[in-house]
């Protein structure tokens, strides 16, 4: 998970970053010792003051900025009945004109600023401490080059108890006695055990004050730096994941933080929403173009439906007008014949009329005479049943048969009227 933090470091005079991070235009930004206000402060159990306001009078003592208002950055190291060992530390923006600079020109927004020297100490803390008795808190000097400073600190088993930041030329043995008089007045009177010096950088000098111990770095050679500098990004990242852990980012660059990443959020809330609205807008405009798209074609469908439709009907009629003129089953000789054919003995037929009505309607009427009325009604009866043609082809001629009487008449003979209608086919 501390791959995904990314790491800035300003030392030398350039910004270098390292990881790349969740958001690239975010980071953690490490400095030298030498560029923060820092000490190691002790809070009683009876002061009621915070941690920040025991620490701010300390380090703007220390400020070349006295009269500059400064946030201050707590890392709680030790907690016990005597009381609270903190580290504190701060960075005066005044003096840091050219870090600001460098952050502007690489775009990033820091989220936090820590110590390069607290990174080694993580990084290489197992070979720093060793191999400690249960209960046992040696006093160690440790010095680190950064920069063009050194840094040291006097630690009490894990727990530091004074730090110190001297420039690379200066009395080191002078330095070095104020730093241990330093862990002195703050957790008493204790022999030095060994001198450690992280990396390999030559500081002559603290060989007189105890034995001196050689840890070779393991951070990660920084980019385009020096094979001989390393700065320890891992363990950077990986105290950014600690609650705890110090943070010196100055109350000014942290409002500029929220500030960016509001504005952040601002434009991805205004991309979302432009992309929300210009797709509620395409869809206000596409719905209609589409809809009259299918409708002019569902209308061309239907232009074209209506032309084959009449195509096909102007063929139908001139088919029936054929049909009509070719077939004589209907016709006035063949409906007399098919009439003739079922026409009983006892029937004598006195008038016959026969006329094409319209729709090709054919109305056949007929009177007669018959020597008893049952012959009347079987002739009836054969006439509603005629039908042209055998079988399945069979096909009835009349689709109404009316008969009018039979009633009596001179002679004893029955006189009646039939009128026949043909049946009309339905159009397609």
């Amino acid at each position: 998970m501390a791959d995904s933090i990314q790491v800035a470091v300003f030392a030398g005079g350039s910004l270098k970053v390292s990881g790349s991070g969740d958001n690239t235009r975010e980071a953690v930004l490490a400095l030298p010792l030498g560029r923060l206000l820092a000490r190691v402060i002790r809070i009683s159990p009876d002061e009621t003051a915070s941690a920040e306001e025991v620490a701010k009078p300390l380090l703007q003592a220390l400020s070349p900025y006295p009269d500059e208002d400064i946030t201050v950055g707590i890392e709680t190291m030790r907690e016990d009945a005597s009381g609270t060992v903190a580290i504190a530390a701060a960075l005066p923006e005044s003096a840091a004109d050219d870090i600001g600079e460098a952050l502007d020109e690489a775009k990033l927004s820091i989220t936090r600023i820590d110590a390069l020297a607290l990174g080694t100490l993580r990084e290489n803390w197992a070979l720093i401490a060793g191999e400690n008795k249960p209960g046992d808190a040696p006093r160690r000097l440790v010095a680190m080059t950064e920069d063009a400073d050194i840094a040291m600190f006097v630690l009490d088993g894990d727990s530091p108890c004074a730090l110190r930041t001297v420039p690379q030329g200066a009395a080191i043995v002078r330095e070095t006695t104020l730093l241990l008089l330093d862990a002195e007045d703050f957790a008493g009177s204790k022999p030095l055990s060994e001198v450690v010096i992280v990396g390999d950088a030559e500081i002559p000098g603290l060989e007189t004050f105890a034995q001196v111990r050689r840890v070779a770095s393991s951070g990660p050679l920084a980019p385009d730096a020096q094979p001989e500098i390393k700065y320890p990004t891992d363990g950077i990242a990986e105290r950014s994941l600690e609650e705890g852990a110090l943070n010196a980012l100055p109350e000014s660059w942290r409002e500029m933080l929220e500030e960016t990443r509001f504005k952040a959020k601002l434009k991805k809330g205004c991309a979302i929403a432009l992309a929300i609205w210009g797709t509620i807008m395409a869809v206000i405009f596409a719905v209609p173009l589409t809809y009259g798209f299918m409708t002019d074609h569902q209308r061309s469908l239907s232009r074209e439906h209506a032309k084959r439709y009449n195509e096909v009907k102007e063929m139908r009629e001139k088919v029936r007008l054929v049909q009509k003129y070719s077939d004589h089953s209907r016709g006035a000789l063949e409906i007399l014949k098919a009439v003739s054919d079922r026409l009983p003995a006892e029937i004598e037929l006195t008038s016959w009329n026969f006329r094409r009505e319209e729709e090709d309607a054919i109305n056949v009427r007929f009177s007669g005479e018959s020597d008893d009325a049952a012959s009347v009604y079987k002739f009836k009866d054969a006439l509603q049943s005629m039908a042209i043609g055998e079988g399945e082809d069979a096909e009835k001629v009349f689709a109404d048969v009316k008969l009018t009487g039979p009633s009596a008449a001179k002679g004893g003979r029955q006189k009646f009227d039939i009128d026949c209608t043909t049946a009309v086919e339905e159009e397609l």
